[in-house]
């Protein structure tokens, strides 16, 4: 049986709960100490005079959101989650069970060499708390659960040395070395023996084909070395001596690629000066001119089986059965013998030098059979953490290589923070949902590890680390550590998150000083949320003027109008929208960051501006990011939409697995999270998106109930169930509701004018079955861009209306011809029948962005009103245009909604008597302008 929803999931809605509930497991060790610390959570922070509900007071009912959320609670169900572990797995040296990586930026072969590994992983367990806290269904608790676990168990293995992960092996058992584990084995010094004949022999299973991964490598440094590589760059087998680097190689390459997943017996023999390397049992190269033996090297620092003294080769991946190094060069015949039987039952006998069977089980030390006791050891390249609490996919060596980084170099250190805060925010997600003590100990532990290595730092050497573009990206960490101390209360995990402040950014943006052109756009959003919840903890004003402000920079200074930002995921300069317009726009974790943003800024402050901006995100950019199609094994999210003329949305972005899909995933199962929001003191219920769902406040004893099809429908009805409650019913009047915003409740017109671009309020004693009705007709309107008047997207209501149509040039489109005397241009479209929010216009089939579909797409579309017409009436005279692009037809129907016909005509007259003033239209041609307009008949 599932636990019970945590009312604690308010937090990740961006709230905090005020007491924290029992736990559902037992909890022990750091655990319990961890979820003791809990006891004393912290109340909804006093900055904020509105609040939201949890995910779970706020049921979604069925309509547009409650579809697009379906298709992704399919692909919660059904994706394999030990593909998800596989690289943690990995990394920690444990078995991977056959899992395959996610690939993309979840493997090693994907983007950058995968170092960005693990951040999905995060985004996962989030969407899995957020579909268990709206549908409460078994299937997400267990998901949470299983991953939890596993992580916890890899956490526990990284504290650890490495330990043989043992596989069936060519005669018994074998070693294996998981590719990602960066393990090597690390054998004596005295292996060699100073040997002036020598025989190498071993059995590997190579699963990779890397390039110059190494089967053993013994040397000092890139100097003086003696190696066999399971592969070159040709892709065969290569040894090589020498004691002058790479130039003086004495070497023998193989001629054919070693199979992968299959063993295979290498063998080298240096003898009376030639070497001879064997591929199962055959001799594949010779070298008479080998001068080199482990004499000429003398004793060596470096012994190892699986790693390279060349620091970028890749770590050996595959498994080891039988190492045997002899003291003489073997015969053909001896070689021969090693195919089909261990040393030690063969004429040649077990090495005299260093013999490895590889049969342990367990522990980290691998016996040598040879009697000289050289017994070798397992390590990873990079040591080990630096705290227990660390947690990822990869090593700490990204952490410390971007703390002496001055340039960024995504191929070395890809924002190793924001893949933390990725994987933070996913467990500590499962611990509000779930309850599960050992989440909050992997949150409370890596949290830990973060202070006791940033807090060691010089203040300038934190500024420059979050200056770096991409390496040092930390993403919406702030957020998550604030959200984190919250709960334990330590002192250490709100110093952690103000080491993270970037006081450029925030002083320049809290004097109000745009320095955005040029920056890396998701980069910096999610910053700003996390300066509001230290402005929440600290009330240091400057993080929450810092947050207002920029805000303001980019809404609607940098904002295409799907509400979406970012070129090619950068910002240019402020108000240039046409000249930004390509492919590459609108980078789809960018609005869900400005979503999350604007609802936080609206908590302390409620300026209506905020939520008319998240309808219009939400309703266009994240609803038409999804696309509508299920799939267990992708999410199918944009990561960029282009808003060239024609362009065809791609689902499946670069190699998968990115930021953007993880985001969108946390979107489809978080679209209840602002419908509704409450006063801190319980005074007030805000309305602030018009969608299908039903609330339940149960400290109100109310249930609301929104009953609509919208955007299908212009308007909708609020049902209230429950005993009697006082407050104020707060309405949001989109600013695009110019048509009229009417309220009713049981039937009674409400008196007041709501005004476009606020809040309605309607006060009164609810009580159950009272019923509130809303009427918002819809208005067919151009946005202009700021740069290019002439360059305009269009909308009906809030929804944003792209053609469909395959040119690669944008349509010319004319929309006055018959627009009504309302102002609305409707009537100048025709309705396609049976398909709502679908219209044609020249040709073209205009329908919703929301829609997810691989249509190709118009979503600006250029202006072309090239005469003068009114109410269908063509009066043959060419519409003229003042410097600015503003035409004659625009002047005229800026004065609506007019009164009448009459009221229009007078529009027309005194618009034309001050073109013809100007000298901007003719006197003839302004006189058949005005009888156009009295001819001509108007829709309403």
């Amino acid at each position: 049986m599932a636990p019970p929803l945590s009312r604690r999931f308010l937090l990740r809605a961006a709230a905090l709960a005020a007491a924290a509930p029992a736990t559902s497991h037992t909890a022990t060790g750091r655990a319990a100490a961890a979820v003791q610390e809990a006891q004393a959570v912290t109340a909804v922070p006093t900055a904020w005079s509105v609040q939201p509900f949890a995910l779970d007071d706020v049921a979604l009912r069925p309509g547009l959101f409650a579809d697009k959320r379906q298709l992704m609670l399919d692909h919660a169900r059904g994706y394999d989650v030990n593909r998800l572990f596989q690289v943690f797995r990995a990394n920690a040296g444990l078995a991977t069970g056959g899992a395959v990586a996610p690939g993309g930026w979840e493997g090693l072969d994907g983007e950058a060499n995968g170092n960005l590994r693990g951040h999905y992983t995060g985004h996962f367990l989030t969407m899995l708390a957020q579909a268990y806290a709206g549908t409460g269904e078994q299937v997400f608790t267990d998901r949470i659960g299983t991953m939890i676990g596993a992580l916890t168990e890899v956490r526990a293995a990284l504290r650890e040395d490495p330990a043989a992960l043992s596989v069936a092996g060519r005669f018994g058992t074998a070693a294996e070395n998981v590719r990602g584990s960066y393990q090597y084995v690390d054998l004596p010094a005295a292996v060699l023996g100073d040997a002036t004949a020598i025989t190498l022999s071993a059995w590997v299973r190579p699963t990779h084909d890397a390039n110059w991964a190494r089967v053993f490598d013994f040397g000092d440094n890139d100097t003086r070395y003696l190696y066999l590589a399971a592969r070159n760059a040709n892709g065969v087998p290569r040894f090589a001596v020498t004691t002058g680097g790479p130039g003086g190689e004495q070497g023998l390459d193989g001629t054919a690629a070693l199979p992968l997943g299959r063993w295979s017996h290498l063998a080298v023999t240096i003898g009376g000066g030639t070497g001879t390397l064997y591929v199962n049992g055959s001799a594949v190269a010779r070298n008479t001119a080998m001068t080199l033996t482990p004499a000429a090297l003398g004793t060596l620092a470096h012994n190892w089986l699986g790693r390279s003294n060349f620091a970028a080769d890749p770590v050996f991946a595959g498994a080891y059965d039988e190492f045997n190094v002899w003291s003489r060069a073997l015969s053909a015949a001896e070689i021969t013998e090693l195919q089909n039987a261990r040393a030690a039952d063969v004429s040649a006998g077990r090495g005299d030098l260093a013999s490895y069977a590889f049969d342990e089980t367990s522990g980290g030390t691998f016996a040598d059979a040879s009697g000289r006791g050289l017994a070798a050891t397992l390590r990873r390249t990079w040591g080990g953490p630096s705290h227990p609490g660390f947690l990822a996919a990869y090593p700490e060596t990204q952490f410390i290589d971007l703390e002496s980084r001055t340039t960024s170099d995504y191929t070395k250190v890809w924002a190793p923070y924001y893949t933390a805060h990725k994987i933070l925010r996913g467990v500590l997600d499962a611990y509000l949902a779930t309850e599960d003590p050992r989440a909050l100990d992997l949150a409370s532990g890596m949290c830990d590890w973060m202070y006791s290595r940033l807090s060691k730092l010089p203040a300038a050497t934190l500024q420059r680390m979050w200056g770096l573009f991409s390496s040092g990206e930390f993403g919406g960490i702030v957020e998550a550590v604030c959200d984190l101390h919250s709960i334990t209360g330590k002192a250490e995990h709100l110093a952690l998150a103000r080491l993270f402040d970037l006081d450029r950014l925030i002083d320049n943006c809290a004097a109000g000083t745009d320095i955005l052109d040029g920056l890396h756009a998701n980069q910096h959003i999610p910053i700003f949320t996390g300066y509001l919840r230290l402005y929440d903890a600290t009330g240091e004003a400057r993080y929450l003027d810092a947050a207002r402000n920029f805000w303001g920079m980019v809404v609607p200074h940098r904002m295409y109008g799907i509400g979406g930002t970012s070129t090619a995921e950068f910002w240019k300069a402020r108000g240039v929208i046409a000249g930004t317009i390509s492919d590459t726009d609108a980078e789809t974790c960018c609005a869900y960051n400005m979503l999350k943003l604007s609802r936080t800024l609206f908590f302390h402050e409620q300026r209506p501006q905020y939520m008319d901006y998240y309808e219009r995100a939400l309703y266009n950019q994240v609803l038409g990011s999804k696309q509508d199609k299920a799939d267990a094994e992708k999410p199918l999210v944009t990561y960029f939409i282009g808003l060239t003329p024609g362009h065809v949305r791609d689902y499946t972005p670069k190699q998968g697995t990115t930021c953007c899909e993880g985001t969108g995933m946390e979107s489809a199962t978080k679209y209840q999270d602002s419908v509704y929001f409450k006063a801190a003191d319980g005074s007030a219920l805000y309305v602030n998106l018009y969608s299908p769902s039903q609330l339940t406040w149960a400290a109100k004893g109310v249930t609301v109930t929104q009953t609509t099809s919208f955007p299908r429908e212009q308007g909708t009805t609020l049902t209230f169930g429950g005993v009697g409650s006082a407050f104020a019913l707060r309405l949001r009047v989109p600013s695009w509701a110019t048509a009229g915003f009417r309220v009713t409740v049981n039937g009674n017109a409400v008196s007041g004018t709501p005004v476009p671009g606020s809040y309605f309020t309607v006060s009164r004693t609810w009580r159950g079955g009272d019923t509130v009705k809303i009427s918002m007709p819809f208005r067919l309107r151009v946005e202009k861009t700021l740069d290019d008047r002439s360059l305009q997207s269009l909308f009906y209501g809030p929804i944003n209306l792209v053609g469909r149509n395959s040119a690669t040039s944008h349509l010319q489109l004319g929309l006055y011809r018959n627009a009504g005397l309302s102002g609305d241009l409707l009537p100048s479209l025709t309705p396609v029948s049976g398909k709502p929010l679908h219209f044609t216009l020249g040709g073209t089939e205009f329908a919703p962005f929301f829609e997810g579909t691989e249509e190709p797409t118009h979503a600006y579309f250029r202006r072309s009103e090239p005469r003068v017409v009114l109410g269908n009436s063509d009066s043959g005279v060419t519409n003229p245009a003042q410097s600015d692009g503003t035409t004659l037809l625009d002047e005229i129907w800026a004065g609506a909604p007019f009164t009448g016909k009459g009221a229009l005509v007078s529009r027309v007259r005194s618009t034309v008597n001050a073109w013809v003033d100007a000298g901007l239209l003719g006197q003839a041609d302004g006189q058949t302008v005005i009888r156009t307009a009295q001819q001509a008949t108007y829709a309403p």
